[in-house]
C-alpha cells in the first residue's frame, strides 16, 4: 500500500481535500458536550503514535497536533531539533528510517522544503508538512473550513491577501484557490509578490489570480481578507525593509470597509497589533481569527485520518 504524505495542498487531489473539510465540521460537531480531553466517539486512530518533530518554535500547530492525536485515540512524542541526532549531522534520509520502525507517523516543522521532502521520500510512514518556509497547508485547511462555517461555500468567493505575498501561508492560498475554485487577490509592495512558481502553478491550475500593489482595489468588495506577520520565520534579518515597505498594507478599519459588508478577517496567527493589522481589526466583528485558531484541532484531525485511510469519502 503506498504510503500518503500531506506535503503541500498542491500534491492532493482536489476531492480528498473536499473530503477532509467534510469530515472536520462533522467532527467538530461531533464533540460538542464532550471535554476537550475526552476521546472521540469513535477513536479511529487508537494505538497509532504521531512524532510531531519541530525546528521552529509553535503554539497552534503543535498543541492541535498533540490533542487532535489524543483525541482520536493515540499518542504523540515530541522532538526538537536539538534532541535529535540530526542536529549533530545525521543524514535526514537515516532519520526517517529509524523514526519509521518506531512511530506511525511524522510532522514536522522546519524552514527547509527540501528537508520535508527528503524526509518523506525515505519514511515508510505517511509525513505531514506541519509548516516550512514554502508552504502551510494545515493552516489552509482549517482556513477553507472557518470561512465556509461563517459564510458557507467557498467556490466562487473573492479572498484577498494584503502584505507580503510571498510567505508560505500565502503561496498555500493560492494552491487552496486552485482546488477549492475561488478567486484570490494579493496586493503587496515591489519585491514581496508570489514566487514565480506559484504565479506559474496558478495559471497552469486556472487560477484566477489578480496581483496589484494598490490594497484598496484589492479588497473592494471581497469576501475575506486575509493578512500575516510582516516578518516570517527565517526572515529576522530585514526587519527594518520589511515594516517600511510593507506599512502601507496594514489591514485597517477603513481598508475592511472596502470589501464586502459582510467580509471577514483572517489571520494564522501569531499576530503583531498596530503592524500588519490594527486591533481594531483583529479585535472586531468581523474577525474570525480564533474560530481558524480552533479548527486547526479538528483540520488536522481529518488531515491524519486520510493519512490513515480513515476518511470516509477519500
Amino acid at each position: 500500500m503506498t504510503t500518503k504524505h500531506f506535503l503541500d495542498l498542491a500534491d492532493v487531489p482536489a476531492a480528498d481535500l473536499r473530503a477532509m473539510i467534510e469530515a472536520a465540521k462533522k467532527w467538530k460537531a461531533a464533540r460538542v458536550g464532550l471535554d476537550k480531553g475526552a476521546p472521540d466517539p469513535e477513536p479511529l486512530l487508537a494505538g497509532k503514535m504521531l512524532a510531531l518533530v519541530f525546528e521552529q518554535v509553535s503554539t497552534r500547530t503543535r498543541v492541535s497536533f498533540d490533542i487532535g492525536m489524543r483525541q482520536m485515540g493515540g499518542g504523540t512524542m515530541y522532538l526538537t531539533g536539538s534532541e535529535l541526532q540530526l542536529g549533530r549531522g545525521e543524514a535526514v534520509s537515516d532519520t526517517a528510517r529509524v523514526l519509521s520502525r518506531y512511530v506511525d507517523a511524522i510532522t514536522i516543522r522546519t524552514l527547509s522544503h527540501d528537508y520535508l521532502l527528503d524526509l518523506a521520500a525515505n519514511a515508510t510512514v505517511p509525513v505531514i508538512n506541519s509548516l516550512t518556509k514554502r508552504s502551510h497547508p494545515c493552516q489552509l485547511m482549517a482556513d477553507v473550513m472557518t470561512f465556509e462555517e461563517v459564510k458557507g461555500p467557498i467556490e466562487g468567493a473573492t479572498v484577498t491577501w494584503c502584505g507580503d505575498a510571498n510567505n508560505n501561508v500565502a503561496t498555500s492560498w493560492v494552491h487552496a484557490a486552485g482546488k477549492f475554485n475561488f478567486k484570490m487577490r494579493m496586493a503587496f509592495a515591489n519585491g514581496y509578490g508570489p514566487s514565480n512558481e506559484t504565479v506559474a502553478w496558478a495559471g497552469e491550475n486556472g487560477v484566477e489570480l489578480d496581483l496589484t500593489a494598490d490594497p484598496a482595489q484589492a479588497v473592494a468588495g471581497a469576501d475575506a481578507v486575509v493578512t500575516d506577520t510582516w516578518v516570517s520565520l527565517g526572515d529576522e534579518e530585514d526587519v527594518f525593509a520589511r515594516h517600511r515597505r510593507l506599512s502601507p498594507y496594514q489591514v485597517t478599519d477603513d481598508l475592511m470597509a472596502k470589501a464586502d459588508d459582510k467580509a471577514i478577517f483572517m489571520h494564522c496567527l501569531p499576530a503583531h497589533r498596530g503592524e500588519e493589522m490594527t486591533g481594531s481589526v483583529i479585535d472586531g466583528e468581523q474577525s474570525v481569527v480564533w474560530d481558524e485558531a480552533e479548527n486547526r484541532l479538528h483540520a488536522q484531525k481529518a488531515v491524519l485520518a486520510w493519512c490513515f485511510d480513515k476518511l470516509p469519502g477519500a
